[in-house]
């Protein structure tokens, strides 16, 4: 079994473009066998089938070379066998030395134990990649590997390596331009999550496909026909939503399988007659496509003369079909398609040595931005996440200089972003701009083609509130350093002034004293009662000196609230019970030796021994997930909050598989919005479907109706989301009502 991968391997290399060195490859094949011998993965298959597997990711489907390929059949040698970094560099070299190295650095998963080490461990993940891209390259194949062979692990581990793969891993493959990858580990980690959604789609594909056959035979017929007469060498393949898109878009979207109208899309893929003249060829093939069907006038993308900041080339352009869908239709040479495939990796040029040349100066840019991030450090890892990803799955808008010079700039961004991206005086002294000659705010959101003049002023300075309208990473994270400068010099003056007031007072200044009074005062950290001391916010009086010398009644908290949005669960119960019997429980601590293995149920009787956050209001039928946050106790998120998506990312340790066990005996909140065509009786129609029908309890309506359209919403108490989908589709019976959907 193990020979045959390797001889598959040095097969797939053999066919490739980069120059045979397959002496090399054999070596470090005989060596990474020899370090891993005896040693079995979890799902019980010699570990050298991993590393194999990684380095053929890395040859066929990023297209990288022996280097790259060594490095792979390497990379876990370091870390889990007593070989070092200078034996690696001894046999294999120092590119390779260096590049296992950096994959050393990086190993398990980005993150430890403790937010502050995986801020650290993310760092050098991104350190390394701006010195050699290749370590991230081989990075993505090792954890696209890890997902193709995730069943071996446990529900929670595989809740926490799929959600740090959709937060980090996916990003990253896209702003590498590595689409097919990227869309891989998307539906992995959306299979693992979210397994019953996952099969719905997959069945729902599988029975439209006949109709998508048809759809696409006749949609495609005249075009190659007008191909053919152009005298092209082309072919064209048929592009289906991936089922992790078609979820996306139907949550986010709040429609079902059959209202999304773009599953299908096609792709043109043509030979041009020269390098020179394959633009000017896209544009003559979209221009006789629109002879045959009307193109979508606000629908036509050109990234053939403004390519992505991952490379990425083509002429989207949207058509009517004769059977009334819209359908997508991307023109790209074989080079574009090429590079859209496997990404940068696709033309870089070997030089002496395997050593790339990186001409890609947008790549370059983005990586020049990331260290600029890094030579700001974030306290907080989350923010630090959070900033990095900003940057990841931006796409891109070009605006223009007030001397015509073009930038490239993320869609959404605002004027502060804008000044804040050509310098940070700039930014911090911006008081507006002019876009396209007329005055705007600093809010102001640009648009492609924009012409933006930055105004500024001296008086001006840097304000919290700018941190809500800021959306580039560069411009949040320099917002956050000034700020935190700021904060630090309010800081040191409130420090001084409590250990005055404490001298005065007769008390010995010390830390534990500040915690002291920084809990009091409903603070979690002391920097937050020192600034609030120094922005004279707090006054230190009586009550302070009371609590000191222990005479005040300590403070009682039954709320079960940590100041963090927390909420104990407290269900609605049918039947009425005694004061006693109604009394909550405490909270579950999560003991010290506890499986972190085995999912946790919740039951109608345990509901109100764990923490439930606003953010995604879970009731029973969701897929969900526990976190043990800082006090031990379990807070339950939906698996697709993008709360959770954070914690699956930075605290994968702290994540637990939950598992529901109700029966129907306590109600739980939903809201289901509607919109329709507004007529007489409506709203009754849709209170007895509810009320006298299906014998559900209605909180709260509203309903508003504006030139003959009604929209509502209404507040129901449910046992469980299979309660809230049967109340959705009895709905959907009542007539003139057009869109129901579930607030989620």
């Amino acid at each position: 079994m193990i020979n045959d991968a390797f001889e598959r391997l040095v097969g797939d290399y053999l066919k490739s473009r980069h120059r045979k060195k397959v002496d090399i490859i054999t070596k470090a094949f005989n060596f990474a066998r020899q370090a891993h011998k005896g040693v079995r993965r979890l799902s019980g298959e010699p570990y050298i089938m991993h590393p194999i597997a990684v380095a053929q990711i890395v040859c066929s489907e990023i297209g990288l070379g022996s280097t790259s390929i060594c490095a792979a059949l390497l990379h876990d040698v370091v870390e889990d066998t007593d070989y070092t970094v200078e034996d690696i560099e001894n046999m294999f070299g120092q590119k390779i030395a260096q590049i296992v190295d950096g994959l050393t650095k990086i190993s398990g998963g980005i993150f430890g134990v403790q937010a502050s080490a995986q801020a650290e461990n993310f760092k050098k993940l991104l350190l390394t990649m701006s010195e050699d891209i290749r370590v991230i390259l081989i990075k993505i194949a090792d954890r696209l590997h890890n997902m193709r062979t995730l069943e071996s692990q446990p529900a929670n581990k595989q809740y926490k390596i799929a959600g740090e793969t959709l937060y980090l891993y996916a990003p990253l493959a896209h702003r590498l331009g590595l689409y097919k990858i990227k869309s891989e580990l998307e539906n992995l980690s959306f299979r693992f999550e979210h397994p019953d959604d996952y099969a719905a789609i997959e069945r729902k594909l599988a029975q439209t496909q006949v109709s998508r056959h048809e759809l696409f035979d006749q949609f495609t017929a005249p075009i190659e026909e007008m191909l053919g007469r152009m005298g092209l060498k082309y072919h064209i393949r048929e592009r289906v939503k991936t089922p992790y898109s078609i979820w996306s878009k139907m949550q986010n979207k709040h429609v079902t399988f059959d209202e999304i109208y773009d599953i299908l899309a096609v792709r043109i893929i043509f030979t041009p007659t020269s390098r020179e003249t394959e633009a000017k060829e896209c544009f003559n093939i979209y221009v006789e496509l629109s002879q045959i069907y009307k193109s979508h006038p606000d629908r036509l993308r050109d990234w053939v003369n403004h390519p992505k900041a991952n490379g990425y080339q083509a002429l989207h352009v949207t058509l009517m079909s004769k059977q009334g869908h819209w359908i997508e239709v991307q023109i790209r040479s074989d080079r574009m398609d090429e590079i859209a495939e496997q990404g940068l990796a696709a033309h870089w040029k070997y030089k002496e040595g395997d050593e790339y040349s990186e001409d890609e100066s947008e790549l370059n840019e983005w990586l020049h931005t990331i260290k600029e991030i890094l030579d700001d450090p974030q306290p907080d890892a989350m923010d630090f996440l959070d900033a990095i990803k900003l940057n990841l799955f931006a796409s891109e808008i070009f605006v223009f200089t007030p001397k015509g010079e073009i930038k490239t700039m993320p869609a959404d961004c605002t004027v502060l972003d804008f000044a804040f991206s050509i310098h940070t005086f700039l930014g911090s002294h911006c008081i507006g701009a002019k876009v396209n000659h007329k005055l705007v705010p600093l809010s102001h959101r640009l648009n492609s083609g924009d012409q933006v003049e930055i105004l500024t002023s001296k008086s001006q300075h840097v304000q919290p509130s700018w941190i809500n309208f800021a959306s580039t990473a560069k411009a949040k994270a320099k917002i956050q350093a000034i700020l935190r400068r700021e904060s630090r010099e309010k800081q040191k003056v409130g420090e001084e002034l409590f250990n005055e007031w404490l001298t005065k007072h007769g008390f010995e200044p010390s830390i534990s004293l500040a915690d002291q009074l920084a809990h009091f005062h409903d603070g979690e950290r002391r920097e937050e009662f020192f600034q609030a001391i120094g922005d004279h916010i707090l006054t230190l009086g009586d009550e302070d000196l009371d609590e000191l010398k222990g005479k005040n009644k300590k403070k009682a908290d039954n709320s079960g609230n940590s100041g963090g949005g927390w909420r104990k669960y407290v269900p609605f119960v049918k039947s009425k019970k005694s004061d006693e019997e109604a009394q909550q429980p405490e909270l579950f601590i999560v003991p010290e030796k506890f499986n972190r293995k085995k999912p946790v149920y919740i039951t109608d009787e345990n509901i109100t021994q764990y923490l439930f956050q606003d953010c995604c209001h879970p009731i029973p039928g969701d897929d969900a997930l526990g976190y043990i946050d800082n006090k031990n106790r379990i807070v339950i998120h939906k698996r697709a909050c993008p709360v959770a998506n954070k914690l699956k990312a930075s605290y994968g340790n702290r994540i637990l598989d939950v598992k529901w066990d109700m029966h129907k005996k306590l109600f739980f909140d939903a809201t289901i919005r509607m919109s329709g065509i507004d007529r007489r009786g409506l709203v009754n129609d849709v209170t007895r479907v509810i009320s006298n029908q299906l014998n559900v309890d209605m909180r709260k309506m509203i309903f508003t109706t504006e030139d003959g359209i009604f929209e509502g919403s209404i507040d129901i108490r449910v046992y469980d989301r299979e309660n809230v989908r049967s109340i959705m589709n009895s709905l959907k019976q009542v007539q003139d009502l057009k869109e129901i959907s579930q607030v989620l």
